[in-house]
């Protein structure tokens, strides 16, 4: 059995890892009694944690926030700088801390005062960050750690979500994973009105509560869930999806080429496959010109002979510009020197 410190950092740390707990699953996951869980939450009551008790049979504990901030180690300036930076970091997707960001955020602003909140608020509302190119729709931190808090503690999530379009619709879902690229947050869930696996951006969602009931989280679609929203943000979504093989090692072309643009895997230690999508085949032409490297299309055929059409509209174009007088073949259709692909000019 732990000692007396011990168990109440412990108990300390399930109180803010989960929204609420029952009195038998806090003496189960402590190895003591009821009665035992019942004086070390008067103990932390005690050290000034704000803790909740609910009667009766559906009733538990919950850390809430309370008037002053708990002893945690941090003095009021110091909590409302690590708030400002964990909402920095979750409302602006910053590379390989964003999901951290979140989970920390949602902890510490369980239990932040008032007064404290204001404070971040103000911080955040009237700070404009410089950033590089343009960027996507942002992305609410306070709507980030709402669906965080359900993700954790298997709630239903209703919202309204809207579309490429803009179109809205109202969506019941049970919420599993927050998924950060580089640019954008993507909520994984299970669509009750669908029955199935879907992804909605974050951007997009806008909570309507009240939330619930709890449900009892489902197997999730992939293990690597990153792979699997890269997939479908990327390849799945659109009309036209192709196969590529990048003449490059995947470690160059991942340099590159986005999550967004396309899933990667390596080919051999100097080329690596993109599996791709675009609106049609002539933006696919586009993407592929734009990617950088040297390639060859593996699939679809559609997308060689699309390749081959803008060859050879670019080589009159570039032989026009040239001042290369156009010539005409016996069948009468119009090619051009040095062009010996090119097909029939247009009238």
């Amino acid at each position: 059995m732990l000692d007396t410190s011990a168990r109440l950092l412990r108990l300390l740390s399930l109180l803010q890892a989960h929204r609420e707990w029952s009195g038998a699953e806090l003496a189960e996951r402590l190895g003591v009694t009821p009665r035992t869980v019942r004086r070390d939450v008067d103990r932390l009551r005690e050290l000034g944690y704000p803790v909740h008790a609910s009667p009766g049979t559906g009733g538990g504990y919950q850390l809430g926030a309370g008037a002053a901030l708990p002893p945690l180690l941090l003095d009021d300036d110091e909590a409302v700088a690590v708030a400002v930076g964990l909402r920095t970091a979750a409302g602006q997707g910053v590379e390989g801390i964003g999901e951290s960001s979140v989970r920390a955020l949602a902890k510490l602003e369980q239990v932040l005062p008032q007064r404290l909140r204001h404070r971040v608020g103000a911080l955040n509302a009237f700070t404009v960050p410089m950033l590089r190119g343009p960027q996507p729709s942002a992305v609410d931190p306070a709507v980030l750690t709402e669906l965080a808090a359900l993700c954790r503690d298997a709630e239903r999530l209703r919202f309204e979500y809207a579309d490429h379009e803009g179109a809205r619709s109202r969506r019941t879902v049970e919420p599993h994973r927050l998924v950060c690229s580089e640019r954008r947050w993507y909520l994984v869930a299970w669509d009750l009105d669908r029955d199935d696996w879907r992804t909605f951006r974050v951007d997009r969602v806008t909570p309507k509560p009240p939330h619930g009931p709890r449900f009892t989280p489902r197997t999730p679609p992939a293990e690597d869930l990153a792979a699997y929203v890269s997939q479908g943000v990327s390849t799945r979504a659109y009309a036209a999806q192709a196969v590529i093989r990048v003449l490059a090692p995947v470690e160059e072309a991942a340099a590159h080429i986005s999550p967004s643009d396309g899933t990667l895997e390596a080919d051999g230690p100097d080329a690596c496959v993109l599996r791709t999508g675009a609106a049609s085949l002539d933006v696919m032409v586009i993407h592929v010109l734009l990617l950088g490297f040297e390639f060859e299309v593996l699939e679809p055929a559609e997308l060689t002979e699309a390749l081959r059409d803008a060859r050879e509209r670019l080589g009159r174009a570039l032989d026009r510009s040239a001042g290369v007088p156009e010539t005409r073949t016996p069948g009468g259709a119009g090619r051009t020197p040095g062009n010996p692909c090119g097909s029939a000019a247009a009238p």
